[in-house]
């Protein structure tokens, strides 16, 4: 089973440093970034099991992220770490789509196991079946279908298609997808992830759903709905 990996949003150096050496020891990957930009460009480009967002920070409020992140379908799982102690702001990060709530100062040991709470949830979503526009996958079964009717996938395909669809609108990298659908003692070739996006999209296509999954170059891939 791959590690799981957490990307820390969080200004303050010491407690930034604090919860990153705290939750590694526990076995967990911890990307750091200390500004609501850096984090949202990394949530663009790589894929992760978990967010860990500070509200107030440097350039903006951690809050418009997370509500960002929910009107673009993004199940990903947020825990908000933040000294807004009062109960009317643990009921607008609740509210915002936040999935947990943690007042600082806080123990390290409490942080990481309400991480591990959130982690054991079904899989960056709290609904089995994801969709995308009429492209829906039921990740209880591994079946696709466009408007109803079921396309065929092989494993790889459906890999790949629900790594897309848990981060639709954002951009994956070649890297993330290969950590998404590859055991890490699986060999590996240079091309592979690009052979398995190309049958995949050929499998949409013949299934109707078109214009939908995207090479951004020397980036990337994303998928995302048609519009219109």
């Amino acid at each position: 089973m791959s590690t799981m990996r957490l990307l820390l949003i969080e200004d303050n150096e010491r407690l930034g440093q604090l919860i990153r050496d705290g939750l590694t020891k526990d076995g967990l990957a911890v990307d750091w970034q200390q500004t609501l930009e850096d984090g949202e460009a990394t949530l663009e480009a790589a894929a992760f099991d978990l967010v860990l967002l500070d509200l107030g920070l440097p350039d903006g409020d951690g809050l418009d992220l997370i509500r960002r992140l929910r009107r673009a379908s993004d199940t990903i799982p947020i825990l908000v770490l933040t000294a807004r102690g009062g109960l009317s702001d643990r009921i607008t990060g609740l509210d915002a789509g936040a999935d947990d709530y943690l007042i600082k100062p806080f123990d390290i040991a409490e942080l990481s196991a309400r991480c591990r709470a959130l982690l054991r949830r079904p899989a960056q979503g709290l609904t089995p079946v994801l969709s995308v526009g009429k492209l829906t996958f039921d990740t209880s079964s591994r079946q696709a279908a466009h408007d109803g009717v079921a396309i065929e996938l092989s494993r790889r395909e459906a890999g790949l298609l629900e790594a897309l669809m848990r981060r639709a609108g954002a951009v994956l990298t070649k890297q993330a997808l290969e950590e998404a659908v590859y055991d890490f003692n699986e060999p590996v070739t240079p091309n592979a992830v690009e052979v398995a996006i190309s049958r995949l999209r050929r499998r949409l296509d013949d299934a109707g759903v078109k214009d939908t999954l995207h090479n951004v170059r020397g980036v990337g891939y994303m998928l995302k709905a048609k519009r219109g």
